[in-house]
């Protein structure tokens, strides 16, 4: 739960105190953009909440314990963004549509793009490896021929003139 789903203070009863509603968007704000930088800004900002002012660090760790930031895996999910959470989903898994076929075409995709995924992520390994060998083998020949010209430099030294 967030500021965001909550009603603004007086909404229900018709009032409004434009100073409780810019209160309440300023809070808004201020926890969509600790939202979208993440897990950290939150616990650091509890922190300096704690060095300057202890009882503002309390309420920030119990509101971050309430609304399940602190042990959720991103508070970026909850900020709203639309890829974290179709990354979410797409761990989750899927629900049921009801339909067989559908949810069996479905299965079956998802099956095939995460094969052309691990095939695609193994091509991708290939050619790093390949990158490296060949860049290993150039560092090699380049040593060697340094070695060469150096061996060469002190025969024509040890020759007398």
């Amino acid at each position: 739960m967030s500021f965001t789903d909550l009603d603004p203070p007086n909404a229900a009863m018709g009032h409004r105190d434009t100073r409780t509603e810019g209160l309440y968007r300023w809070f808004t704000r201020a926890e969509n953009w600790l939202d979208e930088r993440g897990k950290g800004a939150w616990i650091a900002l509890m922190i300096l909440g704690f060095v300057f002012v202890w009882p503002l660090g309390l309420a920030l760790l119990a509101y971050m314990i309430w609304s399940k930031r602190m042990f959720s895996g991103s508070c970026a999910f909850r900020g709203g963004l639309q890829s974290h959470r179709r990354a979410w989903k797409a761990r989750q898994g899927f629900n049921s549509t009801g339909n067989t076929a559908f949810d069996s075409y479905k299965a079956d995709t998802l099956r095939r793009l995460e094969e052309e995924q691990e095939a695609f992520e193994a091509f991708l390994q290939r050619l790093r490896d390949a990158k490296d060998k060949s860049e290993f083998d150039a560092f090699m020949e380049d040593r060697a021929a340094r070695a060469r010209a150096k061996a060469d430099s002190v025969d024509d030294d040890a020759t007398p003139a």
